[in-house]
């Protein structure tokens, strides 16, 4: 069976660690909308410089142009068997349109991952990313900004999903392996 996934948590959750290896366990793509927004910038392509016309002004892209360059993402041959998309929706107007798309492309959501962890890990774990790679977005002051906006904005989705009976709520505390194998586990009886 196609696996259509969402991965969803906060910052430092360890969306993109458990992104990729849910991608090599079911041989699907991980699919984060950063990526997505970064190839369309390097190769020029009409979303991307849409796209570009925002970032340049320091802008957000809005929602309709986010939902555009998701939409044209989920369509490529490489997702015609599944998916595992990261870092989208992030407000209810885009689970509208992730709603509306998923129904246009008849590939129905499979399930909601959620990863979740104390406060204080989340703050540990972005501090040392940003110290490894060199981040300068990442000082305590913006980290602590983007979790709040998580909190307001986009753990409110959550409910959205746990009520639709997609969400399998996982803590991202622990071994990478063995967060991987739980996700797993719970997505195979699921």
């Amino acid at each position: 069976m196609a696996q259509r996934l969402l991965i969803m948590g906060p910052q430092g959750v360890g969306k993109g660690t458990q992104a990729a290896l849910l991608s090599k366990h079911y041989g699907i793509p991980a699919i984060s909308t950063g990526d997505i927004f970064r190839y369309n910038l390097k190769n020029g392509t009409e979303l991307g410089k849409q796209a570009k016309a925002y970032t340049d002004k320091g802008e957000l892209v809005p929602d309709e142009l986010t939902n555009k360059i998701v939409k044209d993402r989920l369509g490529m041959d490489d997702a015609a068997q599944g998916w595992i998309l990261d870092g989208y929706p992030r407000s209810a107007s885009q689970v509208e349109a992730l709603d509306k798309m998923l129904k246009e492309l008849d590939t129905p959501l499979t399930a909601v991952v959620a990863l979740d962890a104390d406060h204080d890990v989340l703050m540990q774990r972005i501090a040392k990313r940003a110290k490894e790679e060199g981040r300068a977005d990442d000082t305590p002051e913006a980290i602590a900004k983007r979790l709040d906006i998580y909190a307001k904005e986009t753990a409110p989705l959550l409910n959205t999903y746990k009520s639709r009976g997609l969400l399998v709520a996982v803590d991202g505390q622990g071994a990478v392996e063995q967060i991987s194998k739980e996700i797993i586990a719970q997505l195979d009886k699921s």
